[in-house]
């Protein structure tokens, strides 16, 4: 018959279990003779997705060290490589991993949570894990305003059209936008949200000067329509155009002025004409002047201008085809009739009576 076994015989296996395990965790203590990262931040913005820490300060060892990080989800108990979502952060000098999606790379989902851990690694020694808080895209990242923000002027109204500030799977999530405008000088008032990345802005003075911001809100579709308000773009401005009526108004308004401009100048004139009339008269009334011979003739004296001119006169220049000549007598020659003479060549004038 053997005897009972002993509680040391009952303890041994135990105390070798709790031996190897202090003897493996010894031998981990060992290795972790590196300092571990410090403070870890993820950058999210837009579709960036960036993790960051700072180096543990070390000795003055100038051997490079290299970083090795890794991830899981919630619904996974082991961490995971990030090499299996297609990207390289097993072995990175710099002190960052980059997971923003692109041709090799879809990311982190955007709608799942993700839990990250980063270490230090020098040739066969490694530091403590740093565990970074985990995160959720589509509840932590921080959206950017609209893009390429282009507006036109219309009448009394403003057209604006511009892009989404990244791009989403319509499936999950979609943008909804809201615009920021004022009058300058004036309350600044909100429209949306809008859908669209074209949006018209009615019911605007004509020929004013407006002030807007664009502003982006992601909403989660897939997960109760949670919003996630963006930043607002650059603040612009423009002056709206004329519409038909108003154009009309103008027409009537330039064409009225312009009348009544010029009935009052042409009054102004009248009335000036009527009040100075002589001065007019005199400033307008030329001069007397020499004729041309008598002026060549005072020049020169000693030319026969006067022999020419006598020349140049015709005798047709004094004569007429009609000349009545009337006499009037003394008393004593009352009853002797008047006599009228007339003559092609020239007037001869003589009292009736005499000879001729």
């Amino acid at each position: 018959m053997r005897p009972p076994p002993s509680l040391l015989s009952l303890l041994l296996p135990l105390l070798l279990l709790l031996g190897g395990r202090a003897a493996a965790a010894a031998l981990a203590d060992s290795r972790a003779q590196l300092p571990a990262p410090r403070n870890p931040k993820v950058h999210l913005y837009n579709a960036e997705q960036v993790l960051s820490w700072e180096p543990g300060s070390l000795s003055n060892d100038t051997r490079p060290v290299v970083y090795q990080v890794q991830f899981k989800y919630p619904s996974d108990s082991r961490w995971y490589d990030t090499r299996d979502i297609g990207v390289d952060c097993m072995n990175v000098t710099t002190t960052e991993c980059n997971f923003t999606p692109t041709s090799l790379s879809n990311g982190f989902p955007p709608h799942f949570n993700v839990s990250l851990r980063v270490r230090a690694k020098l040739e066969d020694l490694v530091s403590p894990w740093l565990s970074v808080p985990w995160f959720l895209y589509y509840w932590n990242v921080t959206v950017g305003p609209p893009e390429n923000v282009w507006v036109t002027p219309g009448e009394g109204s403003l057209i604006i059209r511009f892009s989404s500030p990244f791009d989403i799977p319509a499936s999950l999530a979609t943008f909804v936008y809201y615009v920021h405008y004022w009058e300058k000088a004036g309350i600044q008032k909100v429209k949306g949200p809008f859908r669209s990345n074209s949006i018209v802005l009615n019911d605007l003075k004509p020929l004013r000067e407006y002030c807007l911001q664009v502003k982006a809100h992601l909403v989660w579709t897939y997960y109760n329509n949670i919003s996630r308000p963006g930043h607002l773009s650059n603040i612009s401005c423009y002056e709206t155009t004329m519409d038909a009526t108003t154009k009309l108004q103008q027409v009537i308004i330039i064409a009225v002025g312009i009348f009544l401009l010029l009935s009052a100048l042409a009054g102004a004139c009248f009335f000036l004409v009527l009040k100075y009339k002589g001065l007019i008269k005199y400033w307008f009334h030329s001069p007397p002047s020499i004729p041309s011979q008598i002026e060549e003739y005072l020049k020169d004296p000693s030319q026969p201008i006067l022999e020419a001119l006598d020349k140049d006169t015709s005798p047709t220049d004094d004569a007429w085809d009609s000349v009545s000549i009337v006499s009037f007598p003394d008393k004593e020659q009352e009853d002797v009739p008047q006599s009228t003479l007339t003559q092609d060549s020239g007037p001869v004038c003589q009292p009736v009576g005499q000879e001729l």
